[in-house]
């Protein structure tokens, strides 16, 4: 559970300073724990760029390859809104912080093992399979993340500032894309082209186990939020609480969506827009 009957005592009877330090944990952990989340997430994607055509579609060509690589980063994509109705399932029945800290290490155990995964010359056909597998559970966990962070603080804080406190997730975003992409270009300009091939690439993923240890020391430390665990103390809990919002809110999530496809489609094209092509080795080319 999410917490037990003192956790749910303890957050209900905290004392205004102590309300004021689990807000600023929460909003830190929002923080971090989405930074940690976006930073496994975009590290694929350059990764999927420079390094997986030839190391998991070595049979393929150049182009197909490269389509291919982006292929299996779409799927991550394709499963975010799965992971969204698994962990907003069980967010609301057992509770913000045991689902946040199950996503946390979805996504940090997947990237661990996708730098550790051998390639299709080791493997064959498992490897590309592995891969996909992998970044099914990456797109699964960050969808889970995203709308968990956003309700840990917005529950935690004033109901006046939900807005304020629900942007403390949207940091992780672009300081996520920021690590991840630059750490991964900064080991492909330093190192020979054999050694980043051959392990370099893989540093980046390893590391996210290190950064995974550090958001859940501070996840830990956070109670369950107020609102929920008022919830819960009443036995409140709803049995099937996504299909509930899908029957009673549909308009609401057609909307939201709809919005929210506008304004992220154009800047993770921008963002994220594959090379024109990509070299046998693994820089990328641009066309002229």
């Amino acid at each position: 559970m999410a917490t037990g009957d003192e956790g749910v005592g303890r957050t209900m009877q905290a004392d205004p300073a102590s309300q004021r330090t689990q807000v600023r944990r929460a909003a830190y952990a929002s923080a971090i724990g989405t930074t940690i989340e976006w930073y496994d997430f975009f590290l694929y994607n350059t990764a999927a760029a420079l390094v997986f055509p030839h190391l998991f579609f070595p049979a393929s060509s150049t182009y197909a390859g490269v389509m291919q690589s982006f292929a299996t980063y779409f799927v991550g994509f394709a499963a975010r809104p799965i992971g969204a109705a698994i962990f907003g399932h069980w967010g609301d029945r057992i509770g913000r912080k045991t689902t946040l800290i199950i996503t946390l290490l979805v996504m940090g155990i997947s990237s661990a093992v996708i730098g550790m995964l051998p390639g299709t010359a080791t493997i064959g056909v498992a490897a590309p399979l592995l891969l996909v597998t992998l970044r099914v559970l990456q797109g699964i966990a960050v969808g889970g993340e995203w709308s968990g962070s956003v309700l840990l603080t917005m529950e935690w804080g004033d109901q006046k500032r939900r807005g304020l406190l629900g942007s403390f997730a949207q940091i992780g975003v672009p300081v996520g894309l920021v690590l991840g992409t630059g750490g991964m270009t900064l080991l492909s300009a330093t190192m020979s082209d054999d050694a980043f091939n051959s392990w370099g690439w893989r540093v980046p993923f390893l590391a996210s186990l290190v950064l995974v240890v550090v958001g859940l020391a501070i996840r830990l430390k956070i109670l369950e939020t107020p609102m929920f665990a008022k919830v819960l103390q009443q036995g409140k809990t709803a049995s099937t609480p996504v299909a509930e919002v899908i029957r009673r809110h549909w308009r609401e999530i057609l909307l939201s969506a709809g919005v929210r496809f506008a304004e992220y489609a154009p800047s993770t094209g921008a963002t994220h827009s594959p090379p024109e092509r990509i070299d046998s080795e693994r820089r990328p080319v641009m066309l002229r």
